[in-house]
């Protein structure tokens, strides 16, 4: 449960996110980019301040969040493991990949492990489709994932 501080210090960062970005077109995306940005992921405290400063309705925002998947409703581990789920990485095994990466970190997709060092999240096209299957581990690119490259992966999450 968020404290009733925190939640006026969330509403109050957002504010700021907010005044410094509405004067774009089409501002709702840049401002939750730059809130995620923030604090690693798109606070519930933080859907109200934007909808009224925008003219939108709370469920607008919401609905926005939810839709995108790069939008992250907790907080994230200190890892991010995103594994590709797009045709070319599928068909060169992405599924067996996701199965023993899932099965490694005892998680699965849109999780993150108990101890907090790493979330897995799928993507749909990191591309690199002629290097698939495909990952992206803290924002670094990774082709070929076979079953060297899973084991350093994992190891490098639990580090």
């Amino acid at each position: 449960m968020v404290s009733q501080a925190h939640s006026t210090e969330i509403a109050t960062q957002t504010r700021a996110i907010v005044d410094s970005l509405k004067w774009l077109e089409g501002p709702l995306l840049p401002i939750l980019h730059e809130i995620q940005e923030e604090f690693g992921y798109v606070p519930q405290e933080s859907l109200p301040v934007i909808a009224d400063a925008l003219n939108l309705s709370n469920a607008e925002v919401h609905g926005v969040v939810t839709f995108y998947h790069d939008y992250r409703r907790e907080p994230a581990g200190r890892h991010v493991l995103k594994l590709c789920q797009a045709e070319a990485c599928q068909s060169m095994g992405s599924e067996k990949v996701a199965d023993k990466i899932k099965r490694l970190l005892g998680i699965g997709f849109h999780e993150t492990s108990l101890d907090g060092s790493v979330t897995l999240e799928p993507v749909y096209c990191l591309g690199l489709c002629a290097c698939a299957p495909a990952a992206m581990l803290d924002g670094e690119v990774i082709g070929r994932v076979d079953d060297e490259a899973i084991d350093e992966i994992v190891a490098e999450v639990r580090r």
